[in-house]
């Protein structure tokens, strides 16, 4: 069967490889992660006097872009409004219970998109689909759809063009009719432009939805490639994931997930085709941690060196061993992706088991000039037989100081 041709706006979000996802409202001040008021069964008047401190006294949103920026990130997702309820932009009379009526007395979304502008990165709005501050939610559904409805026509209409809403919540009433034909075509009226990006959670990752959904998620989970073969759209894949255990900022949750980590997942999304949206959770005053802002610019530093057959490859019939592969790029090229090389250097300053010598793919039937590595252009020796499509090329090791993680080899 036919694989579609995506349409344009999907085309543009594969190439943008990889985003910043932004975890921040009025749960950041309690420094407990955002699900703080439901799994602490805070009582909801009293959580809502948070807003009366929520001061966004360190948010600048154009430093934030040019974070994501320097990360090699090219848009960003900001939950414009969590499950608790709170809009970080102006309700224009929905609700009070937005950042305009907090101690912030802004609309911290225009700023957002405004700073993405400066900084050249894409303005996605996370929006939640649940709601634990409003009644309707569970008293009247179909009021409750109305405000929601409303609530993203809001976002459509008064911040220039977007990349796309990205909700989450629907999981919460599994049965319930939630008129998504009303709630996408405002969307598609207003920002034909967008992409449609609706959460499946932990449970469903990588669940087809509605037709007019444009990515799948994979939640906390490495993706699996998407079959297209016979699909009425192409369809889209992306990962988000926490650099440690919580979305919102957790003051004590030091269990970070390391650099190479990060790396290798990044690379995992990219083998099968999807983006990789990894999370920052800011302090209750609007600042990117340290630790994430550390772990930002090394993955930064990993995509300087990479980011031609990350953001240009596609995924490849190349087949390699363990958790090596192939991407092709645009210009005819074939990127090799190697994993847990060592270092080369005197055996009293290196550790690690080997990992270098002989390396295979198949599927390689295409004449093969010359293998070098990306990053110095060292040329490697190899042999290949475009007969059988087998390809053997010596991988060094990494010079003494470096430690790429993942190496690519360019295959011409």
């Amino acid at each position: 069967m036919a694989i579609p041709i995506p349409e344009p706006r999907i085309a543009r979000f594969e190439k943008q490889a990889c985003g910043m996802f932004i975890h921040w409202g009025l749960y950041s001040q309690l420094g407990q992660g955002e699900w703080a008021q439901h799994i602490q069964n805070i009582p909801m008047d009293e959580y809502a006097k948070l807003k009366d401190r929520f001061t966004a006294e360190h948010f600048d949103a154009e430093q934030i872009a040019m974070t994501a920026k320097r990360a090699g990130m090219n848009y960003v997702v900001l939950t414009t409004r969590h499950h608790d309820g709170f809009s970080l932009y102006d309700t224009r009379g929905l609700s009070d219970f937005d950042a305009p009526h907090s101690a912030a007395k802004r609309d911290l979304v225009a700023e957002f998109v405004e700073g993405c502008g400066k900084a050249g990165v894409t303005p996605f709005f996370y929006h939640t689909t649940l709601d634990w501050y409003q009644p309707s939610f569970n008293e009247n559904f179909e009021e409750y759809l109305d405000y929601l409805r409303a609530s993203v026509e809001v976002l459509c209409t008064h911040y220039g063009p977007i990349g796309g809403l990205w909700f989450d919540g629907n999981w919460s009433k599994p049965d319930a009719d939630w008129k998504l034909d009303e709630l996408y075509g405002t969307i598609r009226r207003l920002q034909p432009e967008a992409m449609i990006i609706n959460n499946t959670g932990l449970d469903h990752r990588g669940a087809l939805g509605h037709p007019e959904i444009d990515s799948v998620t994979f939640e906390q989970g490495r993706p699996a490639p998407m079959n297209r073969e016979g699909m009425s759209k192409y369809i889209s894949s992306e990962m988000c994931q926490t650099m440690n255990r919580h979305w919102g900022i957790g003051s004590r949750d030091f269990n970070y997930k390391s650099s190479g980590e990060l790396i290798e997942n990044l690379c995992a999304c990219r083998k099968v085709g999807s983006n990789y949206l990894l999370n920052v959770g800011p302090t209750a005053e609007g600042r990117i941690p340290l630790m994430q802002q550390a772990l930002l610019e090394v993955i930064g530093d990993w995509l300087a060196l990479h980011g031609k057959p990350v953001y240009e490859g596609k995924p490849s019939t190349i087949r390699g061993q363990g958790d090596n592969f192939a991407l092709e790029t645009e210009d005819g090229s074939t990127c090799l992706f190697i994993h847990r090389l060592s270092i080369d250097g005197h055996a009293n300053v290196t550790t690690g088991d080997g990992g270098t010598g002989p390396k295979s793919f198949t599927g390689v039937k295409r004449p093969v000039r010359s293998v070098r590595w990306l990053d110095n252009g060292e040329e490697l020796k190899f042999t290949h037989d475009p007969e059988s499509g087998l390809l053997c090329f010596e991988a060094t090791g990494y010079p003494y100081g470096d430690n790429l993680v993942v190496r690519v080899a360019i295959v011409e």
